[in-house]
């Protein structure tokens, strides 16, 4: 076990600059990624293509995101009430 978590910190990445987003303040590159991920995710299911391209932005989204907006924002697409255009 202890050698998976390292293995997982040693591959461990951050998401890449994106020049979209040039300014200290995040947010909105965390609220991008998380449409992204669910527009690509959509996308690929439609086509009936494999899902696994799309969990690249669900990293990067997860790695800008507090933990308390991606749990709102997962419950918002539960329920059917995401204020978000996918």
């Amino acid at each position: 076990m202890a050698e998976d978590i390292k293995t997982k910190i040693k591959n461990y990445q951050t998401a890449p600059f994106d020049s979209r987003f040039p300014n200290q303040n995040q947010t909105r590159n965390c609220w991008q990624n998380y449409l992204d991920f669910h527009r690509c995710e959509k996308a690929k299911t439609s086509k009936g293509s494999n899902v696994s391209m799309c969990e690249w932005y669900c990293r990067v989204y997860k790695s800008f995101c507090p933990i308390s907006w991606v749990s709102a924002r997962d419950d918002w697409w539960a329920e059917g009430t995401f204020p978000g255009k996918i």
